[in-house]
């Protein structure tokens, strides 16, 4: 059986501002170790037998941004299926099964093995015992979720509520020579319930009985099995998937579903659209249920959904004084805080349990029991029209990056960055002027109908109105002054002709 790894990476991150953003948020980013987490999302399925290339779901936004990660690890280009827009985890896995339906041969019906990009699992080895486990359970029909063993009574986090052991139930009898030895949690049970995020005594007492679970949000389940119990519980979305992926259409490694079918779709969960459904379903013997027996997996691999910055805390590698520090940092008296520095210096001076995070752009200063407050801020922003609460000083595109230098009254300096073999698209701008100045690399600049090469410092300029396009024909990352200058300078001011990344005005 073939397990298809479908990794849902449309998350914004919000309460990780400002390290994450709208456009760049947490998946992208280095938390833990050298990798991103969504390379380490991809890197820990390495080893996996008879495992296919994981599928991803996102946005149009990210989706070079997941392609150029995963290319730094040596892969293959990945699949992405390109939500229009974002529905919520129940719709992302329908148009992946409709997608790996339409891939797979008539007779194959792979094991989707569904997986949030942005989370934190440290024992690689004990995560791929579970997969094995959940497989074995997931091809016999049934729906796997995995729990996640706590260690606290944590009120952040949905609930798991185990019951008794899948050998009660006559399932899968081959799992019993393996289960119990490399999960350091125990075999797998079948799930009584989905509990919602607790209150602090109440989590104290799922702690002690021993029979609750966090819900990693990690999930198994046969391709066919997924589209038989979305139709079946919530048919408005499965009929929108439906739609859109009939009139959708392939772009090279892309998939761009019908915006239009889509946009009528619901938002809704994976636990809220199914999981909920199913388990009081599992459990009739007589009624006209599903027939799909719902079970959980758990597993104790340090995990972690990095969901706020005491989180980033709890996971980090901690100094003497119990702090984690990143970045060209002094301190003095201060303890079990995040001080983080990416531009500048940052100091700070007898201060205790304190999140400060600089970026070129912004500085967050909190109190770590408070963390969870960052997402209002972020919503203020957003209301404010803030482009902090979007972009990063820096930048990323398909092409490479930009960076703003500078700006004022009627001018913007850029620093511009086109990789290799790249090129930004074929445009004009109605309100603005261009000065370009190669600082290295080697540029074919396209300037209205004329055509030629620029080298180091070497210029040209673009006049209002006249098309033009700028190309790194060279082998080496391509660097680019740019200085505006004009009525108006937003980034909406672009009328493209050709883009060979198909993006739209």
């Amino acid at each position: 059986m073939t397990i298809q790894p479908v990794i849902l990476a449309g998350g914004s991150g919000t309460r990780l501002w400002p390290l994450s953003r709208k456009f760049y948020p947490k998946q992208f980013l280095t938390l833990s170790g050298e990798r991103t987490l969504l390379q380490e999302c991809v890197c820990r399925l390495d080893g996996l037998s008879d495992v296919s290339a994981p599928l991803f779901v996102s946005n149009e936004e990210h989706r070079f941004l997941i392609s150029e990660q995963v290319r730094q690890l040596g892969k293959l280009d990945p699949f992405i299926v390109l939500e229009p827009e974002g529905r919520n985890t129940a719709p992302a896995l329908t148009l992946a099964a409709h997608a790996i339906k339409g891939m797979s041969d008539q007779a194959d019906d792979p094991v989707m093995l569904v997986a949030p990009a942005d989370h934190i699992i440290k024992d690689v080895e004990v995560f791929q015992h579970a997969v094995r486990v959940g497989s074995i359970l997931a091809e016999g029909d049934n729906v796997v979720t995995f729990g996640i063993v706590p260690g606290t009574p944590h009120t952040g986090y949905g609930y798991i509520k185990a019951g008794l052991p899948v050998t009660d139930y006559g399932l899968e009898s081959e799992l019993s020579d393996i289960t119990h030895t490399a999960l350091n949690g125990g075999g797998p049970r079948v799930v009584d319930a989905f509990v919602e995020k607790p209150d602090a005594e109440t989590a104290v007492k799922f702690l002690e009985s021993e029979n609750y679970l966090w819900n990693s949000g990690i999930f198994m389940m046969r391709c066919s099995i997924w589209l038989r119990l979305i139709e079946s519980f919530r048919p408005d979305i499965a009929g929108a998937c439906e739609q859109a992926h009939t009139y959708g259409r392939s772009d090279g490694n892309f998939f761009r579903p019908d915006e239009k079918a889509f946009s009528a779709c619901p938002s809704d969960s994976i636990d809220y659209a199914v999981m909920e459904h199913l388990v009081p379903i599992a459990e009739e013997e007589n009624g006209e249920g599903s027939g799909i027996g719902c079970v959980v997996v758990p597993l104790n691999a340090g995990w972690s959904d990095v969901g706020s910055w005491s989180a980033v805390w709890d996971e980090g590698k901690k100094d003497e004084a119990g702090n984690v520090v990143s970045g060209d940092v002094y301190l003095q008296g201060i303890t079990n805080s995040v001080i983080m520095g990416q531009s500048r210096l940052v100091t700070a001076v007898g201060l205790n349990d304190v999140i400060v995070v600089e970026t070129p752009d912004a500085i967050l200063v909190a109190h770590k029991d408070r963390v969870q407050e960052v997402k209002e801020i972020v919503l203020r922003l957003q209301d404010d029209g803030r482009p902090e609460e979007e972009n990063h000083r820096k930048v990323h595109r398909p092409w490479g990056s930009y960076e703003v230098v500078d700006s004022g009254h009627r001018f913007q300096t850029k620093r511009l960055t086109v990789n290799p073999g790249a090129a930004l698209s074929l445009q004009m701008h109605q309100h603005r002027a261009e000065h370009w100045v190669v600082v290295s690399g080697t540029a074919t600049v396209t300037i209205g109908d004329e055509v030629y090469i620029l080298t180091e410092n070497e210029s040209t300029y673009v006049p209002v109105g006249v098309k033009h396009r700028l190309e790194n024909c060279g082998t080496i990352p391509l660097e680019i002054i740019e200085v505006q200058s004009g009525s108006y300078l937003g980034e909406d001011d672009i009328v493209r002709f050709e883009d060979r990344y198909d993006r739209q005005d």
